[in-house]
């Protein structure tokens, strides 16, 4: 049974959506301000957390920053607001996934089970024994240890950046479509925005190509989607 910890502080909105959970099968934990779900994320260690963004204490922006310090335990935001810079900004706090209120209950326990599939796939890919890897000229996959060397570094990436690069990886050369890689790497297909996708590229480039505004290892082809390359 999975757990997952509901951070929000209008209780009518946990209830809800731990009535849900619990339906699909899900242990719920609850709290209702940043600074008691933060303690919980880390004492409890859940597998996946809804966290809302305006409440007391500490706000969402600042709970996933501080848990992206320790854990990569998967983080679908909430918020009230539709506004294009608080979804992008919690993207870039490194959460996974996000959901605007008024939220439809099957749009959201479709974005849970999806990002816990996820994570699910990430854990049992990963191996002991540090056998896999892969080398794109500077960049070094080590896909059991579920890191990425640029020049013997070691760059740091969220959990979702890294099954971005290496799924693209994989696939080196082949282009896929925004609407694809939502499928693909963040696992749906009907609710998710392609925003997420350029968001969460544009962030890639920064941390592994040297210029990101001429990168060399993550690439956009015209009105059809990205691609990685090791071309020179």
């Amino acid at each position: 049974m999975s757990k997952v910890l509901v951070v929000d502080d209008e209780k009518s909105i946990v209830d809800i959506i731990t009535y849900n959970l619990n339906k699909e099968g899900y242990e719920v934990i609850q709290a209702y301000d940043g600074e008691a779900g933060l303690l919980l994320a880390l004492r409890e260690n859940p597998e996946l957390i809804l966290l809302d963004i305006m409440m007391p204490k500490l706000d969402g922006f600042e709970v996933c920053q501080r848990l992206r310090e320790v854990s990569q335990t998967p983080i679908i935001m909430l918020t009230a607001r539709a506004e294009e810079v608080d979804k992008v900004l919690g993207l870039e706090m490194g959460a996974d996934d996000y959901v605007t209120k008024p939220f439809g209950v099957r749009e959201l326990m479709a974005r849970v089970k999806a990002n816990l599939r996820k994570s699910e796939r990430r854990n049992e890919a990963i191996q002991p024994d540090g056998s896999n890897m892969l080398v794109f000229n500077e960049i070094t996959f080590n896909l059991d240890l579920y890191e990425i060397r640029r020049k013997g570094i070691v760059i740091e990436l969220t959990r979702r950046e890294f099954e971005l690069t290496k799924f693209l990886a994989i696939r080196k050369n082949q282009v896929f479509s925004r609407e694809q890689l939502l499928e693909k790497v963040w696992g749906f297909e009907f609710f998710g925005d392609v925003r997420t996708v350029d968001v969460t590229i544009r962030r890639l480039r920064s941390k592994l190509e040297e210029n990101p505004e001429k990168p060399k290892y993550i690439l956009t082809k015209r009105g059809v989607g990205y691609y990685f390359t090791d071309e020179k």
